[in-house]
């Protein structure tokens, strides 16, 4: 099977390249199964529960995020009623949401995605390491497949977390710094690991911010409201393919495609 997988979607920018451009990637590379990382989709800073349908309208099976995922106040009420969006799942105890899900798809072929965050550089939450070894445990009775995404800022981080669970998680998705790196591999024992997928947003920025306010908070270090950019835009995924007898990893392919 194949799975896409859209990073970082910020704003209307961002949500209108994934509009303009997911029918054409689901028909050109076979896609079965559309995961996105849609912490960033309301106004560049956390989600709103029309926009996340919205997603859905547009063929989005499953939703990750990150620090971002409470921005929005009123969203802190509704993830608890929406299973198909997830928060980092090592978050502390008791919060709102679910940090994994089983999703199956229409052919019956059952999908687990979790969601993680990293603490390197990050709020000090949980180990990330340890809550995929019980989440991955959990995952694995029902789900051959097993997609993970681990929103975290340290290159080392990641790349360490993804030779920790390869061979137990069909591919290790990095999020969260906006930037598309250039490292995508399958790893030994079978998991597609890349270590960030980057942005899918306004192109003219700053990770999603107009670039006049960040060089500006660069030059005087005062704070401001940061607004996200306009204008042209990239969508940022992966695309892996994966046994679905085994969970194996068999490819992952970036894509970035530019939008008018």
């Amino acid at each position: 099977m194949k799975v896409l997988f859209i990073g970082d979607i910020v704003g209307k920018v961002g949500r209108n390249a994934v509009k303009a451009s997911l029918p054409s990637l689901t028909d050109k590379y076979k896609i079965d199964m559309v995961i996105a990382n849609g912490e960033n989709i309301a106004g560049g800073f956390g989600l709103t529960e029309s926009l996340v349908h919205d997603l859905y309208g547009m063929g989005v099976h499953v939703i990750t995020t990150g620090n971002h995922v409470w921005d929005k106040k009123d969203f802190v009420s509704y993830i608890s009623k929406d299973n198909r969006v997830l928060r980092p799942a090592n978050f502390a105890p008791g919060v709102p949401g679910y940090g994994s899900i089983i999703h199956t798809l229409s052919d019956g072929t059952k999908v687990g995605v979790l969601n993680l965050s990293g603490r390197v550089f990050m709020a000090n939450i949980d180990c990330p390491f340890r809550r995929a070894e019980a989440e991955i445990r959990s995952l694995a009775q029902e789900a051959k497949i097993i997609i993970i995404d681990l929103h975290a800022e340290a290159t080392s981080e990641k790349i360490a977390f993804g030779y920790f669970v390869d061979g137990k998680a069909s591919a290790v998705i990095g999020t969260h710094t906006h930037v598309q790196t250039a490292d995508e591999k399958i790893l030994q024992h079978g998991t597609a690991y890349i270590t960030d997928v980057g942005m899918t947003g306004p192109s003219y920025s700053v990770i999603g911010i107009e670039v006049e306010q960040i060089i500006q908070r660069f030059l005087t270090g005062m704070p401001d409201r940061f607004e996200t950019a306009q204008g042209k835009g990239i969508l940022s995924a992966v695309v892996i393919d994966i046994n679905v007898q085994t969970g194996k990893a068999s490819g992952i392919q970036r894509i970035q495609l530019s939008y008018p």
